[in-house]
């Protein structure tokens, strides 16, 4: 079987006029003839469906929606299946939920990885396919759409619990595969975590792991005969600050599920000079790809990479965790003469980087190797 697995979509500003004026072709006809081709494909909406009057959740970061018409254009354009896992699902809570839930269901969409509670979201997809039987398990990082037991959402990235999951299914599947939504924004390879976390749904079981998220394409690599990769890139988010730039570019992975794995990627330029998406020559696309995949084989290279990244972000997280510490604020401010310094705004942004992985990573980082040098 081949399964077809796309990056982020998210119909917003030129592509948001064409879909709801439902001149889909203009957005999709490059591709949905290879997305058609494939027995089963599978994009991440990373969006909620919602109508007027719907108030966002207060969260760190934008709020994105789109209406039922970005569900539509993805069937009309051949997908089967939405991931629901990602940190923008919750973005207009319990009602942007249960609209594109519904919205799926109405247009004969699969979805995976939301849902009305975390036991829907956390659910494995089971899909039949021919005379084989593919399971997907979807999960993101921690951010503001984490579903709970009583309030819906996304389902999270929890190893233990992919752990699980993936021996259940491997029990009732003939292939097991893995999508997750993390990584750093607008960094092109994975940090050590999320190397040593997919390759440990290998070790448990996942026949493939594919990643989206951060804005960008990464590289992949193949561990112990099975493909993982870090990072699709967009499919389709228009962006009109980006032009020709990393963010316009992306690939599409067909995993060709027979006895062993093999994949074949389809790179593609999306939103750049026009609200389409254009596919790319491969044999130079692939020459860009590798020179990732060299860093990713790499330890030393990898962490020396990341090390750079993480110091480039430093001051941003140094300026978010540096209260007043003098003692006359703190004797002022404990008689109520002084306002606090962290704002709502500040506090939801405070939150953001202690509990998802990525931002944990950053962190790390600077507490351990600039902590003595910036807060001095």
């Amino acid at each position: 079987m081949n399964i077809l697995i796309a990056g982020d979509f998210c119909p917003q500003h030129r592509v948001a006029s064409s879909i709801e004026d439902q001149k889909y072709h203009t957005v999709f006809d490059d591709v949905k003839e290879v997305v058609d081709e494939a027995d089963y494909a599978i994009v991440n909406f990373e969006c909620p469906v919602i109508v007027g009057g719907i108030k966002p959740i207060k969260k760190n970061g934008p709020n994105l929606h789109c209406t039922e018409q970005g569900v539509e254009a993805l069937k009309w354009a051949g997908f089967n299946c939405v991931t629901l896992a990602n940190n923008h699902f919750y973005d207009f809570g319990e009602e942007g939920v249960i609209r594109t839930i519904t919205a799926c269901k109405k247009h004969g969409l699969d979805y995976v990885g939301g849902g009305v509670n975390i036991h829907e979201a956390a659910s494995v997809l089971y899909k039949r396919i021919d005379d084989e039987i593919l399971a997907v398990i979807n999960c993101c990082e921690h951010e503001f759409s984490i579903a709970t037991e009583t309030c819906g959402g996304s389902n999270p990235l929890n190893p233990i619990q992919q752990y699980y999951a993936i021996q259940k299914a491997k029990q009732h599947a003939d292939y097991v595969l893995v999508i997750v939504h993390g990584g750093h924004e607008y960094y092109q390879l994975p940090s050590l975590r999320m190397q040593e976390t997919y390759r440990f749904f290998v070790d448990a079981g996942a026949d493939a792991v594919v990643n989206h998220h951060q804005h960008c394409y990464s590289g992949y690599e193949v561990y112990n005969g099975n493909p993982i990769f870090y990072g699709l890139g967009n499919f389709c988010f228009d962006n009109p600050k980006f032009a020709n730039v990393p963010w316009n570019e992306g690939y599409m992975v067909i995993l060709k599920l027979a006895p062993g794995v093999d994949f074949e990627i389809v790179p593609y330029k999306q939103c750049s000079e026009n609200a389409r998406i254009t596919l790319l020559d491969a044999t130079a696309y692939s020459e860009k790809i590798m020179l990732l995949n060299r860093i990713i084989g790499d330890s030393s290279k990898l962490i020396s990479a990341a090390n750079e990244y993480y110091a480039s972000r430093s001051l941003e997280y140094s300026n978010i965790f540096e209260p007043c510490q003098m003692r006359i604020y703190k004797a002022l401010k404990r008689r109520g003469w002084l306002p606090s310094f962290n704002s709502s705004k500040r506090r939801l942004r405070q939150e953001n980087f202690i509990c998802c992985e990525s931002h944990r990573d950053v962190l790390s980082y600077f507490f351990k190797h600039q902590c003595d040098v910036t807060l001095k």
